[in-house]
């Protein structure tokens, strides 16, 4: 943490820096010559990279705080008593311990089947202990911008039909002893459909026998990263076949640039055209190469738009909203959405209930090798 807010404050005194330098060097039109902005690219690419070292540094604190935690709870009631919640299903110790047996094992022992019964498939696979699943839930969060932004749900279904309010009734001033008019509500819904998301690991059988590998925590760390890419991937852009619908083909909203640059009055237009009661809690959301932009921009007081954030944990601002960035946010280019604006919580995602844990034991045997599928 000592770490973090060192770079923090080493970062806002670069920041300083870099724009008390480019306001120097402006010219009476605004431009700069092509050797001071080299030098200020180089300054603002060290600003960029401290930002991006303390992100990792956040995120592998985050991880690791989550992996730290006891696997079981201790035992603080009297044995006569009969007090306590008796964990059943997947989140009992047997269903754990057996789970990661038959993914070490080629062939279980019946007691290890019996134990994983209730994630039996008719696929073979299993379902992850609850545990396992919320260390891979931390990490597509920790992968995944969208899902520390979005409203996520589980469903046990297929499909999810969300209840949606298309227009609201209103109230009227009426005379004495006249008719009050009638304002109702209108409903609509909107279907959630499921699609598969899945990828395979291949590990070694000596590194699966060694008892010294971390097979859990491995399996949590990497199937987290891939899935979480393919993810955010499909929330902000995805078109809805074969994947979700992101919120770039759905809403309307984002900065369309008609050019290479970005101005301030459509930055501007963009945060009031967000009525003031979704805006208490938006955020932006852009490339990272889009923020070098607006990095340069300033308001009428000379105050530039965005600001960096000197608490942990605390993200950087763009007129007092937090901005997040994402590589599949479109870069700055015509015609393209590249900043977009809103309460993402009014953004939906189904989790289908429980994820599933594949070996497969004859695909890469000839090269030594286990595979695992998980979707």
């Amino acid at each position: 943490m000592i770490k973090i807010l060192e770079l923090r404050e080493k970062r806002a005194k670069a920041w300083d820096t870099a724009k008390a330098f480019l306001d120097s060097k402006r010219s009476d039109d605004g431009i700069l010559s092509a050797e001071d902005t080299a030098t200020y690219e180089k300054m603002e690419s060290e600003v960029v990279a401290l930002g991006k070292e303390i992100d990792r540094l956040e995120r592998q604190a985050t991880i690791d705080a989550e992996l730290s935690k006891p696997t079981s709870n201790p035992i603080t009631n009297k044995p006569t008593t009969g007090d306590g919640e008796e964990k059943t299903g997947r989140a009992t110790a047997e269903y754990k311990k057996a789970f990661w047996n038959a993914m070490r094992t080629k062939t279980p022992h019946s007691e290890v089947l019996n134990s994983l019964s209730i994630g039996t498939d008719s696929d073979g696979g299993y379902l992850v202990p609850d545990e396992f699943e919320r260390i891979l839930v931390a990490a597509l969060e920790d992968e995944n911008i969208l899902r520390t932004l979005a409203h996520v749900i589980t469903s046990s279904s297929g499909e999810k039909k969300i209840p949606v309010v298309a227009s609201n009734g209103t109230a009227s001033w009426v005379d004495e002893g006249d008719a009050i008019p009638e304002s109702d509500d209108t409903f609509g819904q909107v279907n959630l459909g499921a699609h598969k998301l899945a990828t395979m690991l291949k590990i070694s059988e000596e590194l699966l026998n060694d008892s010294a590998f971390n097979l859990e925590q491995y399996a949590a760390k990497e199937f987290g990263r891939r899935i979480g890419r393919a993810e955010e991937e499909a929330f902000i852009g995805g078109d809805g076949t074969g994947k979700p619908t992101g919120f770039l083909n759905s809403a309307q909203l984002g900065i369309t640039t008609a050019g290479a640059n970005i101005s301030l009055d459509e930055m501007i237009d963009l945060y009031h055209s967000l009525r003031e009661p979704y805006r208490r809690k938006a955020v932006f959301i852009v490339n990272d190469l889009t923020v070098k932009a607006i990095r340069k921009l300033k308001d009428t007081t000379g105050q530039y738009l965005w600001q960096p954030s000197l608490i942990a944990n605390t993200p950087d601002t763009i007129l007092g909203r937090p901005v997040k960035t994402s590589s599949f946010m479109p870069v700055i280019e015509a015609a393209k959405k590249v900043v977009a604006f809103g309460d993402f919580s009014y953004y939906w995602i189904a989790d289908r209930q429980g994820r599933a844990f594949k070996r497969l034991n004859e695909l890469y045997a000839a090269n030594g090798q286990v595979g695992f599928l998980g979707s």
